[in-house]
Order: structure tokens, then sequence, then C-alpha cells
């Protein structure tokens, strides 16, 4: 059963060793995670402008290999609700992809992981877990 949905920050701290994915698959179990498709998108785009994008395309294949990759489909209506209610705030939130992260994760009641607690304080009933920081 998928419990978090992995934030791309988290994702690139694996591809670049800050996090050890071989001990991640041990203690957090690589099949409760999933990630969104957008940020399968960020991940290629940083690879692509990496100085090896090749490489770099391989090593996000690789690390996607076996992972859900989540639909932003079902969060259409929570994310419009959302962004409307930061606007109203006055909280606009200037990062799409956060947005669309952020609500996948309340859709699909899941955990997001990630090291940018601060750019998700403001979602009402967010679950939030930052297993870079508990890894110290």
């Amino acid at each position: 059963m998928i419990q978090y949905i992995l934030d791309t920050n988290i994702c690139v701290f694996f591809l670049r060793g800050k996090l050890n994915f071989n001990e991640f698959t041990k203690v957090k179990w690589r099949e409760s995670c999933c990630v969104s498709e957008v940020t399968v998108l960020e991940l290629h785009y940083g690879a692509e402008n990496s100085n090896n994008p090749k490489k770099h395309h391989e090593a996000v294949n690789a690390f996607l290999q076996d992972l859900t990759v989540l639909s932003v489909s079902k969060c259409a209506d929570f994310y419009s609700k959302e962004k409307t209610r930061f606007r109203k705030m006055g909280k606009p939130l200037h990062d799409e992809f956060d947005l669309i992260i952020g609500s996948s994760a309340i859709v699909n009641d899941l955990t997001l992981v990630t090291d940018n607690v601060k750019h998700f304080k403001d979602f009402e009933n967010i679950k939030i877990d930052n297993w870079f920081r508990n890894n110290d």
C-alpha cells in the first residue's frame, strides 16, 4: 500500500547520494512510495540541464524504475480550490509544481516526504515527513 509521495528534492538527494537508497529500501519499503508526474518531469529536466544528460537520464530512469507514478488529474479540483484559497489569503504560491505535489499528497491521503517543509506549511491537512533531516 502506498503511504508516501516523494517530493522532487528528496529524489534528488537519493540520486546525489545524500540519502542512501539501499538503506531506504530496507527501512522505508520502496513499494510504499510514489512520485508525482510533476516530479518525473522535474527530474528529467534536471538531467537534461546537467553536464552529462545521457548519464543523468539513465540514473533518473533507474531510480524511477518500479516506483509508482501518480497521475495529477485526480487532484485538479482540490488544486484549484487550494490555489484560490492561497490567493485570497494573500499568500499566492509561485511554484505551481509544489502546489500540484502538495495537492496530490492531500487528495490521495499520502505523507509528503520533503526537505522543503516551508513550501508546504500553509496547506491544510497535509502530512509531512522529512527523511533528510530525520537522517541526521
